[in-house]
């Protein structure tokens, strides 16, 4: 009786730790920044998996079968936005064949949505090359409205689990709690790098610039997302005295070989910053991510 009755209890332990996996709220995240946030609210009631990598640029990504069938099976797909994701997120989203996740669901949160955005073109012309006629999408770069969509994502997430809804406003507490003594942590340490001029790749960089009053001079891409050619960075070169910049930046994910030419023709340091969670080895979370985007910026800086 005895043994029965322990095969029973464990007959019934297993099927109610399969049911609580199986009841965990399946998010695809289009970026890591994302799948990393998602994790900080939702803990263990949620499974995270993530569209790209840190070495992928985000505007171009194919539209593989394995992406198809994770937003398939995810209860919310969680993304920029803001046309980031533009060549490849509509497609994904329509051969899903998934009704809970498109634009206007529950299951469907763009994080750009939320977020004040920089650079809104009064007017679109794509000869002028990836212009984003809803403002510039890297908002990753203040980790201000990282709060901002921390809040939105905790709402979502009650929506789509409301029996958890409490956990999920507790984890946005504590989360939001150590993000706040974080940014008053970096903005303190970089108060040096305000004013201090730079160049940069692509306009990765504006949300950054704008948080730390970094004073951005220039970019490489003659227009965005067009690759400099030789004759755009000699004029770049040839105009450098007058801006005096401090330092070249560019993203873990993006071609470095024009800041590489500008940085052994100057002298002037060329800066790789992770831009999001595992953009290099020791940035593992969002809180590493800045720790290590100040020291780096302060490196070079000093």
């Amino acid at each position: 009786m005895f043994r029965q009755l322990k095969l029973t209890f464990l007959i019934f332990s297993f099927l109610v730790s399969a049911t609580s996996a199986q009841a965990k709220v399946s998010i695809f995240a289009c970026e890591p920044e994302w799948g990393s946030l998602a994790e900080e609210i939702g803990g263990d009631l949620v499974k995270i998996r993530n569209g790209t990598n840190a070495h992928q640029d985000p505007h171009f990504i194919s539209v593989r079968p394995s992406l198809i069938s994770m937003v398939r099976r995810a209860d919310m797909v969680f993304c920029t936005g803001a046309d980031l994701e533009i060549g490849w997120l509509p497609t994904l989203l329509r051969q899903s064949g998934n009704s809970k996740i498109q634009p206007g669901k529950n299951g469907y949160l763009a994080a750009a949505d939320y977020v004040r955005k920089l650079e809104v073109p009064t007017s679109v012309d794509r000869a002028l090359g990836d212009i984003h006629p809803m403002g510039n999408p890297h908002i990753i770069g203040d980790p201000r409205n990282i709060s901002i969509v921390a809040r939105k994502l905790a709402e979502r997430l009650a929506m789509i689990d409301p029996e958890n809804s409490t956990i999920y406003s507790e984890r946005l507490d504590q989360f939001e709690s150590r993000w706040l003594q974080s940014i008053t942590k970096w903005q303190a340490a970089a108060s040096s790098l305000a004013g201090i001029p730079v160049i940069a790749q692509h306009k990765t960089w504006v949300y950054l610039a704008n948080w730390l009053n970094l004073s951005m001079v220039s970019t490489l891409e003659p227009r965005p997302g067009i690759p400099p050619s030789t004759r755009h960075l000699q004029n770049i070169l040839n105009n450098i005295i007058q801006s005096q910049p401090k330092f070249i930046l560019n993203a873990a994910y993006e071609n470095n070989r024009a800041s590489k030419w500008l940085s052994e023709r100057t002298g002037i340091p060329e800066i790789t910053l992770p831009y999001t969670v595992g953009g290099n080895e020791q940035v593992d979370d969002l809180f590493s991510l800045f720790d290590v985007t100040i020291t780096l910026l302060l490196g070079e800086a000093e």
